[in-house]
Formats: C-alpha cells, sequence, structure tokens
C-alpha cells in the first residue's frame, strides 16, 4: 500500500488507468462500437475518460471511500481486509460516478430508450459486474505488485 502522496498518486495513476482501460472496452462492446470507432476518436475518448476518472478518484472518491472503508467493523491488523474493504468502496463509489459519465456520453452520441434511472440503474449493474472482479483480481494485484517491486525500491534509493 502507498506510503507517502507520491506512491499514492502513482498508484491512484495505475489503479485508474488498468480500470480505464478494462472498463472502456467492456463498454465499447457492450455498445457495439467497436467497428464504427475510428482510431483518434477512440484515443480522443479514452483519454478524456482517463482524465475524468483519475479527478474523481484522486480527489472525491479516494478520499471519501478510504475514509468510509476505515469505519467499517473489521480487523485493520489484516492487511488483506483493509485491501477488500478499500477496493470495495473504491469500486461501489467509481462504478457509481463514471456511469453517470458513460450515461452521460450515451445521450450526448447515441441517445437512450427507456428513463434515465432505469438507463443509469442496468449501467450501473453492467459496470458493477465487471469492475469489481477486475479490480480484486487484475489491477489491484498488478498495481500492489508493481508498488512494492519497482516504486518503493526506487524512493528509498533516492532517500539514502
Amino acid at each position: 500500500m502507498p506510503s507517502n502522496k507520491k506512491e499514492e498518486m502513482i498508484f491512484g495513476f495505475m489503479m485508474v488507468f488498468g480500470m480505464v482501460s478494462i472498463m472502456f472496452a467492456y463498454n465499447l462492446t457492450l455498445e457495439g462500437l467497436w467497428r464504427e470507432m475510428t482510431f483518434l476518436k477512440g484515443f480522443s475518448l479514452y483519454v478524456l475518460t482517463f482524465i475524468v476518472a483519475f479527478i474523481i478518484e484522486a480527489f472525491v472518491v479516494g478520499t471519501i471511500a478510504r475514509k468510509i472503508a476505515f469505519k467499517l467493523p473489521y480487523n485493520k491488523s489484516k492487511k488483506i481486509y483493509n485491501i477488500l474493504a478499500i477496493s470495495t468502496c473504491m469500486v461501489v463509489g467509481m462504478v457509481s460516478v463514471m456511469s453517470v459519465y458513460g450515461l452521460i456520453s450515451k445521450i450526448v452520441t447515441s441517445g437512450i430508450e427507456g428513463t434515465l434511472l432505469s438507463n443509469y440503474a442496468n449501467l450501473l449493474l453492467l459496470n458493477f459486474v465487471v469492475a469489481y472482479p477486475a479490480q480484486l483480481l487484475i489491477v489491484g494485484p498488478v498495481a500492489r505488485y508493481i508498488l512494492t517491486n519497482f516504486v518503493k525500491p526506487s524512493n528509498q534509493a533516492v532517500q539514502l
């Protein structure tokens, strides 16, 4: 886990990069947009989505999720429980907010059928089903591995 602001920003960057990559590809697949998406349009949308997600994670959801996670009743001396609590709170928060972003994008690009609430609920469920396992099984472990094996050793070498 990150132990200072620099590590926290690097870790957040890795997490957002991984999750946006997976969720961007997933949502393009859901909407059937791979064939009609040009490289430039896809890249532009990806960069915009990454920027929005990073700002939301770094300045809103990340702070709130950690506060909520550490208020939950669990054994905080176990690292795995801390990881599960923070990851769960982060996914719930990020999926909730980024599904609003996705719904706005869908309205602007292709429109929606039905009510806003039903579209949001559907998008929320579809995104959560992929985001939670992706966070716990792929992105989180990879980001923690990179942080502990590459970022922290280089930070310690600089401090010596």
